[in-house]
């Protein structure tokens, strides 16, 4: 039977590991957010992926996800609406944690 001890160690590895995992999640969602966006303003190649980095970057800006969905919607502008933005934060955070774990 395991120890206190070693209990503690494994829920805090599980922590650590949940915690790493979905920072890799929200930043990759933030990437295919950033081609989306950059898609639609008529961005490719190296610029949409220079987009998709700035808006990895805006994610440091404060917790959470406005941070993201602001510099996205500021962007578009009239390209897409509060609730588009939306919904494709929420299918690609599906489609990171995917990708994700087909990598492992």
């Amino acid at each position: 039977m395991p120890t206190f001890d070693e209990r503690e160690s494994a829920f805090e590895a599980k922590f650590t590991h949940d915690a790493e995992m979905q920072f890799k999640a929200e930043a990759r969602r933030n990437k295919l957010l950033g081609l989306w966006a950059a898609g639609l303003m008529g961005k490719s190649g190296d610029d949409a992926l220079q987009y998709a980095r700035e808006v990895i970057k805006s994610d440091f800006e404060e917790a959470g996800d406005d941070d993201v969905y602001r510099k996205i919607a500021g962007d578009l502008g009239s390209l897409a609406t509060e609730a588009t933005i939306r919904e494709k934060m929420v299918s690609l955070m599906a489609e990171a944690k995917s990708q994700l774990m087909n990598e492992f």
